[in-house]
């Protein structure tokens, strides 16, 4: 990719309290405020958005989870048979539109999607358990949007839905969908850990949030560091909340647990039958009976893992100011920016380098604009998040490359053809 051709803008923005990340993707115009909680993403944003996508698709795979894609405009019919139209209308969290043949929502999830989608294909227990995954789009009128991609309106997200034959079957697929969310963080480099949950509005029996501790958060979770047992503070306004946590989650006693603020990147659910009898939705079994589907729902906020990946790969210089971004090798837009001086010699080796890197499957950035300055260069390459610039400046020897990591800022000079060699062997 040539830098000159993705109009990187730099524009002058009130800063929002500790999002400080995001605040720079606005002033370089890679995250775009059309109104409160509704945004477009640019070319690195949306590169990065993507990859993180792509670990998320590779883990549940894995699981033999399987990728659908649900319509975003629903019936509010369906929604209607499920018994949650009126609650989400009287919440206002729901978007509406109205037609001469029926009225119509934007999703704010998909549970009842998933289940009119298949009723119909999974008619027998032959065909269960199975898990069915989607990302995408979701809509919920947030009142209080904060922190960019933190809270939104529209946002991405990871969505999955479980179907099983009995209570067995869904502890199965949830906790397999929780060991797959186990593996998506730790290769995101997210210490995001599952917490005991309020069901809320999605209803069931048990749910788990994954929280990662942070100041960006507005939940309060209490934590034994020893036994990695957590559960959100709102389970302390049950009424049999001490039997509760015990029961479900096996929370002895709160007296020793350390209370921390944090935020929510992930939500699993065990919904047993509350959507497949509300819905009708059924199976025939072993013997010829037709039974519920015993369900999970399982969620990822992709827009807002992507916000924190960036906040917590923030490049600070001595004053403590945030001077660029260092994102993870297997999720960076691009795997190296490339910069050269004015001098003719350097630009050809540059563009021989560029060439190469791209011969060989490995994504560059070339900073070929004309009107700025080397050092300018030099400074907005941090701002991309490329775990690595390549130099080829003034003071490099000939046919050399100076590779620096921007994180660690840990150089090295190699020749062209060993920088290529270097980037293919690198993960």
């Amino acid at each position: 990719m040539k830098l000159s051709k993705m109009a990187i803008s730099k524009n002058k923005i009130q800063h929002e309290d500790q999002i400080f990340a995001q605040d720079i993707l606005l002033q370089m115009g890679q995250l775009y405020q059309f109104c409160s909680g509704v945004y477009a993403y640019d070319h690195i944003l949306y590169r990065v958005m993507n990859n993180v996508k792509q670990v998320i698709k590779k883990h549940l795979d894995k699981i033999d989870c399987v990728e659908v894609a649900l319509p975003v405009l629903q019936p509010e019919a369906i929604w209607e048979k499920s018994g949650r139209l009126e609650n989400y209308v009287k919440e206002d969290v729901i978007f509406r539109t109205k037609s001469d043949a029926q009225n119509f929502c934007l999703a704010p999830t998909a549970e009842e999607a998933i289940v009119e989608f298949l009723r119909n294909r999974l008619s027998t227990y032959k065909a269960l358990p199975v898990t069915f995954y989607q990302i995408g789009t979701k809509f919920r009128n947030e009142i209080r949007t904060k922190g960019y991609l933190i809270r939104g309106k529209a946002f991405e997200m990871m969505d999955a839905y479980s179907f099983g034959r009995n209570l067995e079957d869904l502890a199965i697929e949830y906790d397999n969908i929780k060991k797959a969310y186990f593996n998506i963080f730790n290769e995101l480099q997210l210490e995001a850990m599952p917490v005991g949950a309020d069901t809320g509005a999605m209803g069931g029996n048990k749910s788990e949030e994954f929280m990662l501790i942070s100041n960006l958060g507005e939940d309060t979770i209490y934590v034994d560091f020893n036994t990695k047992k957590a559960f959100n503070s709102e389970l302390l306004e049950r009424e049999d909340a001490e039997e509760y946590l015990k029961s479900t989650y096996g929370i002895e006693s709160i007296n020793k647990l350390e209370k921390c603020r944090s935020l929510e990147l992930g939500h699993i659910f065990q919904l047993g039958t509350k959507y497949s009898i509300s819905m009708d939705a059924k199976f025939v079994d072993e013997n010829g009976q037709m039974q519920p589907y015993q369900m999970g729902c399982y969620g990822i906020g992709v827009s807002r893992v992507v916000a924190v990946i960036y906040e917590n790969n923030k490049i600070l210089n001595d004053k403590g100011d945030v001077v660029g971004f260092s994102l993870p090798y297997n999720i960076a837009p691009y795997k190296v920016q490339i910069i050269y001086s004015n001098l003719e010699a350097k630009e050809q080796q540059a563009n021989e380098l560029y060439g190469k890197l791209l011969d060989n499957g490995i994504d560059a950035i070339i900073d070929d604009r004309n009107d700025v300055s080397f050092g300018a260069r030099i400074k907005d390459a941090n701002f991309l998040g490329t775990p690595y610039i390549a130099v080829l400046g003034n003071k490099t020897k000939d046919n050399m490359v100076e590779i620096e990591n921007t994180k660690t800022k840990e150089k090295q000079y190699l020749t062209i053809q060993q920088t290529v060699d270097f980037f293919k062997n690198t993960k």
